[in-house]
């Protein structure tokens, strides 16, 4: 069903935050006349499943089961979307129906999109060599909601994932369509999010305080562990101490942030990174366990992967010193 644009016209104000319910209802009729169609028809996936993939994604979560290793491994169960992504380039099974979806939320005003939850099922593990195909269709569309993001509607799809032709899962994949809230006066200065300390990592905060990095190490194997844990996830001891580290490391995996913008965490002492972009970084200590932190010292479109950084405490207000690490392009 494509919407006329008369019907789109007249649907503006169905979707507006000021709407009357008569409105509001004739809308969501009209999204939900959509339910039901398919969002993506005989869809494959770009590579069968592979242990190079499988490993990425080990490395990066950290995960070292070693079901996912040896010539009997399984794909971790989490994967079960990353079979299915078509990359940069897309794929071209997307549906007509599901592009009028959209395009009738646009046309209504609900031009922005956030995406908010997913929910997968496991039916059966997915092997290197398998190869994926899977279905897609609009499962849900939500009456009018209102958010601090704004007013629009939460768009549901699912999407069965089969391995060789038999049924492996199911992805469900939630977005909200939303017409962004209109600011109505100005808000103080942006403070960063408060950590959460608790009775686990309060004595990494104290550390922090004192300028001190303080890592976790295990008593009975003295397996070191970042982030603090209250046990061992070598052996479950629960007996610990700690170590500092030297501050040496290098740059394990990095994003830049582009959008969306959130001042608090570009103005800082770089010049260069308080107006735009800034990176945040997967750090690497000399010890061996990783942190995230932001990079400071080099602008964000110069960081790579293997550069190395040392530690310093950045004063993020009066209220909060953090952790970072300052990179050198030289």
């Amino acid at each position: 069903m494509t919407a006329t644009p008369e019907q789109a016209a007249g649907t503006d104000a169905g979707a507006g935050t000021g709407a009357g319910t008569e409105e509001a209802a004739r809308f969501h009729a009209l999204l939900t006349s959509f339910e039901g169609r398919p969002a993506a028809t005989a869809g494959q996936g770009k590579d069968p499943v592979n242990q190079p993939m499988i490993r990425h994604w080990c490395e990066a979560m950290g995960d070292a089961n070693p079901a996912y290793t040896g010539p009997d491994a399984i794909a971790p169960p989490t994967m079960l979307q990353a079979w299915t992504m078509g990359g940069l380039s897309g794929h071209g099974d997307r549906s007509c129906a599901y592009d009028e979806l959209l395009a009738l939320l646009d046309g209504a005003g609900c031009t922005s999109v956030v995406a908010t939850d997913c929910e997968q099922e496991y039916l059966r593990p997915l092997r290197p060599g398998d190869t994926v195909t899977y279905d897609a269709v609009i499962e849900s569309v939500s009456p009018r909601k209102t958010t601090k993001l704004g007013t629009g509607h939460f768009v549901t799809t699912r999407m069965d994932v089969r391995a060789d032709g038999e049924l492996a899962g199911t992805h469900r994949f939630r977005i909200l369509k939303y017409a962004p809230a209109v600011p109505r006066e100005k808000k103080p200065a942006a403070r960063r999010p408060r950590p959460v300390v608790n009775r686990d990592n309060q004595g990494f905060w104290d550390g922090v305080a004192d300028h001190k990095l303080l890592i976790q190490r295990c008593t009975a194997c003295g397996t070191l562990r970042f982030p603090w844990l209250p046990g061992c996830n070598g052996c479950a001891s629960l007996d610990w101490d700690t170590v500092e580290a030297s501050g040496a490391g290098t740059v394990f995996s990095y994003v830049v942030m582009h959008h969306p913008p959130f001042p608090a965490f570009t103005a800082h002492e770089d010049a260069a990174a308080a107006a735009g972009p800034y990176a945040v970084a997967l750090v690497e200590l000399a010890e061996g366990v990783r942190m995230v932190s932001n990079i400071t010292g080099v602008p964000y479109d110069k960081v790579r992967i293997g550069m190395p950084v040392h530690l310093e405490f950045l004063r993020a207000d009066e209220d909060l010193e953090l952790p970072v690490f300052r990179g050198s392009e030289g």
